[in-house]
């Protein structure tokens, strides 16, 4: 089981990325309930894990969202799960088909 860790900023990103060469980030909207469901299952998966997991809250961290969707070359979306190793986003996924069930399969 690992913490669940909150970015902020793309230091807090980049300080993420230095430590872990596998991990798990989720992209979450405050105002969605679409993304308040997606990252309820993000949070379970997370609790049961021992990949590390990482969050951030779009309006606070809008910069820092679009850093990672240049980052790994993938259209921003939200809520927006993706799944990281080796330096490249190898699985993403956003909005309902964020699931406990899912993530569990495709990230282990």
């Amino acid at each position: 089981m690992t913490q669940l860790r909150k970015l902020q900023s793309i230091s807090d990103f980049d300080q993420f990325v230095s430590e872990h060469t596998t991990f798990v980030i989720c992209k979450h909207s405050t105002t969605c309930p679409i993304s308040s469901a997606g990252f309820s299952e993000y949070t379970k998966y997370a609790d049961t894990t021992s990949i590390p997991t990482a969050y951030l809250l779009i309006q606070e961290a809008r910069t820092l969202s679009n850093h990672i969707a240049e980052h790994y070359n993938v259209r921003h979306e939200s809520p927006q799960v993706l799944f990281v190793q080796d330096g490249r986003a190898v699985w993403t996924t956003s909005h309902y088909d964020i699931t406990t069930d899912a993530l569990k399969t495709h990230v282990g």
